[in-house]
């Protein structure tokens, strides 16, 4: 079996030893004036709001194929090329990228560990040149194998093969904090916010994978589960699901709309 060209998350020193390779796009998630600070070398840049579609008051909405076909051409995207996303934030603006080319069907992609912050304490080489996307023809096919959209968490909701993974503040899922019309969560829903999967001590890399996971067993989230993740505009949700995905899950959606379509919209159930 070949070896993939980098594996899922990947560390700085594994990305610097292939930077270069004509089959490795660079994706930076970050702000434009981060950007224009410093940045990987070769990496370019992606606005995240191209990511996203808004139809207030939800947010965070998936964007239609022609869309997605013209910011993937945009960044020079190609069948052949391994996308290696980041930012300075977490990985969460970097993930919403990476579940974005799972719902696209593109497979060869990696996180890299500890972003922005991870790259520069470890003293590897960065750019303040920005670099300009080599523009491609990409189009874009929607699959819903990584989306759960209202309707499908609604016919869900009593699944008991199916665990709602909320990936928002412990105020924001018992309603204390509210940022839509109505505060709570999604009947029945499991909070895990997000940020318990960040070790910030070294770098805003993920924490040791088998802590995470013991964590998230004793909570009932289970891989023999279908795992649907959601926060508020499925920005945070986005980490938890590439989270997932590390830890071998094998069925895991991410709802766009998420708490601002949900806590929103005046027929949906909440807790």
């Amino acid at each position: 079996m070949n070896q993939p060209f980098l594996p899922l998350l990947v560390e700085p020193a594994e990305l610097e030893a292939k930077l270069g390779a004509s089959n490795l796009l660079i994706v930076d998630l970050n702000r434009a004036e981060v950007y224009a600070q410093t940045h990987l070398p070769g990496a370019v840049r992606l606005e995240y709001v191209d990511l996203t579609l808004s139809n207030p008051p939800a947010m965070g909405l998936l964007p239609d194929a022609k869309r997605l076909s013209d910011v993937m051409s945009g960044i020079g995207l190609t069948p052949d090329k391994h996308v290696v996303a980041y930012d300075a934030e977490g990985g969460s603006r970097a993930a919403r990228l990476l579940w974005t080319l799972d719902v696209i069907g593109h497979r060869h992609y990696s996180l890299l560990n500890g972003g922005l912050l991870a790259w520069q304490h470890e003293g590897h080489r960065v750019e303040e040149t920005p670099t300009t996307a080599k523009k491609s023809i990409y189009k874009v096919a929607l699959q819903d194998h990584a989306v759960a959209d209202k309707t499908w968490i609604a016919r869900h909701l009593k699944d008991t093969n199916v665990v709602l993974l909320d990936a928002r503040t412990a105020g924001e899922y018992d309603g204390s904090i509210s940022r839509a019309a109505r505060g709570g969560h999604i009947p029945g829903a499991i909070n895990f916010d997000y940020v318990g999967a960040i070790d910030n001590v070294h770098h805003q890399r993920l924490r040791p994978v088998e802590g995470i996971r013991h964590e998230l067993m004793e909570l009932g989230v289970t891989p023999e589960k279908e795992i649907a993740v959601y926060c508020q505009t499925h920005h945070r949700s986005a980490h938890l699901y590439f989270v997932l995905k590390y830890l071998g899950y094998p069925r895991v959606r991410g709802y766009p709309g998420s708490w601002s379509e949900w806590g929103n919209s005046p027929d949906t159930p909440i807790e």
